[in-house]
């Protein structure tokens, strides 16, 4: 069983808030030594972590926050941002302050060092993992793979279907699943995403030659213009001057064409508007994934990738 999953999964489980209820309780958490959670209320002056339990506060050192964080390499943004979300951490002990109110003495850092050592160094290349997607940038995601520890996922690997921003896929703290595409020497992750959405012809299965379906604009080209039927799915409409990319449309499916992996639609309508970020569909169930293969068994083109 991995001890050790993304910050906020454990928060509101019944063993969580069993160890939360009280200070005989918290105490219990210490004899047992595993890892709790509870959100962040206060980042103080000295940029310790202050969480509020209620019946009493917990401290996280500075040093203690995360790796890093006692030689520097951790830049003190990665303790700021965590107020008012969940963190993991040790209680190592209690103390009395000067006004004598009992607070208890956590420890984030350890707990980090602990995963590391016990799960995310024993992570193999396809190895399909929970995540939580921690920060967005143009390039990809960070993604906390466990225990607040992150790896990235690049823009490229988030959907066959290109997108423009991982904006257009994620939200700051949505759940998703992610494989292990690369360990480099120093042991940091990068993930992947689309393997997971499905193959084209499990995509295309959806989908039926006569019907109008939604989709939304992901490419205008001289020759084209590519539209998003679903994350790992495209089709190619003619040029039309008016469309926008990003803008939603209805599209006619003309013909569906398996040995050219090919999709040909026509333009009913489209139009800008807000979008929901809607949760991942996801096709593969299984744990770990050896080989993807894209394409259909009749497509004159091979896209596969292996994770070995």
């Amino acid at each position: 069983m991995n001890l050790y999953k993304p910050e906020g999964f454990k928060v509101g489980t019944a063993e969580n808030c069993g160890y939360l209820k009280d200070e005989k309780s918290l105490r219990e958490a210490l004899v047992r030594g595993c890892p709790i959670e509870a959100k962040v209320s206060l980042c103080d002056l000295q940029h310790n972590l202050i969480v509020d339990f209620g019946f009493m506060k917990g401290k996280i050192l500075k040093e203690d926050g995360a790796i890093g964080c006692d030689t520097g390499e951790t830049k003190d943004i990665a303790l700021i941002s965590r107020v008012n979300k969940p963190i993991c951490f040790y209680v190592k002990g209690f103390y009395r302050d000067e006004k004598g109110e009992t607070w208890a003495s956590l420890n984030r850092r350890e707990v980090q060092i602990d995963a590391m050592e016990n799960y995310i160094k024993k992570l193999s290349l396809g190895d399909v993992i929970d995540g939580v997607i921690t920060h967005i940038e143009s390039f990809g995601c960070f993604v906390d793979i466990g225990a607040g520890i992150v790896a990235l996922l690049p823009i490229d690997s988030i959907s066959v279907s290109r997108i423009s921003h991982p904006k257009d896929r994620f939200r700051v703290g949505q759940t998703v699943k992610v494989l292990v595409k690369s360990i480099a020497e120093d042991g940091k992750i990068t993930l992947s995403h689309k393997e997971l959405l499905g193959t084209w012809e499990e995509n295309a299965a959806r989908f039926n030659i006569g019907e109008t379906v939604p989709g939304i604009i992901r490419s205008v080209e001289q020759y084209g213009v590519f539209i998003e039927l679903a994350p790992n799915l495209a089709g190619l409409a003619e040029y039309n001057e008016d469309v926008r990319v990003g803008d939603n449309a209805s599209v006619y499916i003309k013909n569906i064409i398996p040995e050219k992996m090919k999709i040909k639609l026509i333009i009913v309508d489209s139009f800008s508007g807000e979008r929901t970020i809607e949760k991942p569909e996801y096709f593969f169930e299984g744990d770990h994934m050896d080989i993807f293969n894209y394409s259909p068994a009749v497509s004159e083109k091979i896209i596969r990738t292996e994770f070995f």
